[in-house]
């Protein structure tokens, strides 16, 4: 038999070494975890093959917070931008975490008044009778309408400012439709008080029913939600030049029996009037959008 110092027992060992190594690894394979997350893009890096998400809670892993995931592959990026609803794969291992498998939740609603909407202004875009809305990247032109307190209001005016806009009119009753989203704004006027003190954030609420939002209107549909009128600022104006600045953003709507089928759009724009996050529908928090619009906060 071989003595313990034999180099047919240290190839044995060797041999058993890897039989074990290899087994560990397997069960370390075996070991990682996978769980589905939820949540809002607020920055990707596609260099650094990394998607920065506002997430909801980790069932079994963490709380709801903004963080950095990795991709292997930057490719699983494309067409990811900020203010995109995403869900995605999040392995995690032994030694490292990576995301897999990211889709864009495309928003779709079982309520017929945005789909309706959406799709009359698919139809007249293909035809050429109504222009492409601006994407993200674009800038935005100047425009001038009034506020709630008849005071004009031009965007050019507001250069160095972050500014975050959605979309409403005062006469929708649906709870899920413009009263969220003048809800999120309401948060955000809570959860950013020194920033919009201080002239860094304006929030910008535009009414694609001019004709019975009059300036009172809108002043008395601001007062429901506590609007401080010198940092979110209810806009109204002549139809056309309305019709002009909802068309920019891709806002669609029609009357119908006395009320709008609309769309839900809103929009951050960063200090550089360009478009950050174009963001559709109601699939998001209100702590998603405010870690959003935080994101071009922090941006010089």
């Amino acid at each position: 038999m071989p003595t313990n110092g034999s180099p047919c027992l240290r190839a044995s060992v060797a041999y058993w070494v890897a039989i074990l190594a290899v087994a560990i690894g397997a069960q370390l394979a075996a070991a990682d975890k996978v769980y589905t997350v939820k949540g809002m893009v607020t920055r990707v890096d596609l260099p650094g093959k990394t998607l920065v998400v506002s997430h909801e809670a980790i069932t079994g892993l963490m709380d709801s917070m903004v963080m950095p995931f990795e991709v292997k592959d930057a490719r699983e990026l494309q067409g990811v931008t900020p203010g995109a609803v995403v869900e995605f794969t999040l392995t995690v291992g032994d030694k490292a975490a990576y995301a897999s498998q990211v889709v864009v939740r495309r928003y779709q609603s079982l309520e017929q008044d945005p789909r309706t909407a959406r799709r009359l202004a698919t139809m007249k875009r293909m035809a050429g009778l109504a222009p492409t809305p601006l994407g993200v990247g674009a800038l935005v032109p100047d425009f001038r309408l009034i506020d709630q307190a008849r005071q004009p209001v031009t965007f050019a005016s507001f250069e160095g400012k972050v500014v975050a806009m959605n979309f409403i009119y005062t006469r929708c009753a649906l709870p899920q439709f413009c009263l969220r989203v003048a809800n999120n704004f309401g948060v955000l006027q809570k959860r950013f008080a020194r920033e919009l003190s201080r002239g860094e954030l304006v929030l910008l609420t535009l009414t694609f029913d001019p004709e019975r939002d009059t300036p009172e209107a809108l002043a008395a549909y601001a007062a429901r939600w506590k609007a401080d009128p010198k940092v979110w600022r209810f806009l109204t104006g002549p139809v056309a030049d309305v019709r002009r600045v909802t068309a920019m953003f891709g806002v669609d709507f029609f009357p119908d029996e006395g009320l709008m089928n609309h769309s839900l759009q809103t929009a951050v724009i960063d200090r550089r009037g360009r478009i950050t996050a174009a963001i559709e529908g109601n699939l998001y928090t209100p702590e998603q959008l405010g870690d959003l619009v935080l994101e071009q906060l922090r941006q010089p």
